[in-house]
């Protein structure tokens, strides 16, 4: 058997005395793209985080291309990473936010160099040429140049999510990444997110952009009190809708 990209199993998490996520279990394959639907506050955003360990769980483990995130195993035990090992998993996980999280003070180009260059040493020449590529990938090779003020938000994110390739990731995290755009530019970052899925990333997806699910996605799962209430492939799952509770999240968002 194939092993899965990301391979989730029974993860809990808490804030205080609430438990956000309830024995999540999921398998993303390689190549994959998994969206993440629910309502305001049912654990989706969190189970991300959790994936790439800006949350810590409470009980279950997350592997991320076989790695164990956040732990080692020696033996029969294990233990907390380190910071910097946990930086080192990070660096394979890229994430991008409802907001764009942009340097203020550094040009669309210089956004996009800074992780290759100081996390992971590479030199400055060689971060331009790449950075200049993934511009040109996500259509701003003319906005270079461009602070984060000059620019759209539709571009701000696009952006942000070339500086996530920069760091060439193993797995990409969308966390309703067109929910702070104006309607009107929420396509522009949808299409390279589509291009992106083409390309093979595998891509776990939270969103409310049920068109851009049931087109790109291999699995949709919809996650309502911390639990996974349906999966399935997203046109089937959309057009017949199982359970009563998300028949009625449907009637809500569509």
């Amino acid at each position: 058997m194939v092993e899965p990209k990301v391979r989730i199993r029974s993860v809990r998490k808490c804030f205080g005395s609430v438990e956000v996520l309830k024995g999540i279990s999921l398998d993303v394959p390689e190549g994959g793209v998994v969206c993440v639907v629910g309502p305001s506050g049912s654990g989706k955003s969190t189970l991300l985080r959790c994936v790439n360990r800006l949350e810590t769980i409470d009980s279950g483990r997350i592997w991320v291309d076989g790695d164990l995130i956040g732990y080692a195993e020696q033996g029969d035990r294990i233990h907390h990473l380190r910071p910097a090992q946990l930086c080192r998993q990070r660096q394979d996980i890229g994430m991008v936010f409802q907001r764009f999280h942009l340097f203020p003070h550094r040009t669309a180009l210089e956004n996009v160099m800074e992780g290759p260059v100081v996390v992971k040493g590479v030199a400055r020449g060689q971060a331009r040429k790449r950075a200049l590529e993934l511009l040109e990938r996500v259509d701003l090779a003319d906005r270079a140049d461009h602070y984060p003020a000059q620019l759209s938000g539709g571009q701000q994110q696009r952006v942000a999510i070339a500086r996530s390739l920069a760091m060439d990731p193993k797995l990409m995290l969308f966390d309703e990444p067109t929910s702070a755009l104006d309607p009107e530019l929420v396509q522009e970052v949808l299409s390279v997110m589509r291009d992106l899925a083409a390309s093979g990333m595998t891509m776990m997806v939270v969103t409310h952009e049920m068109g851009f699910a049931r087109e790109v996605g291999d699995n949709l799962i919809f996650i309502d009190g911390g639990v996974i209430v349906e999966q399935g492939h997203p046109r089937d799952v959309l057009a017949n809708p199982r359970h009563e509770r998300f028949r009625a999240f449907l009637g809500q968002v569509l």
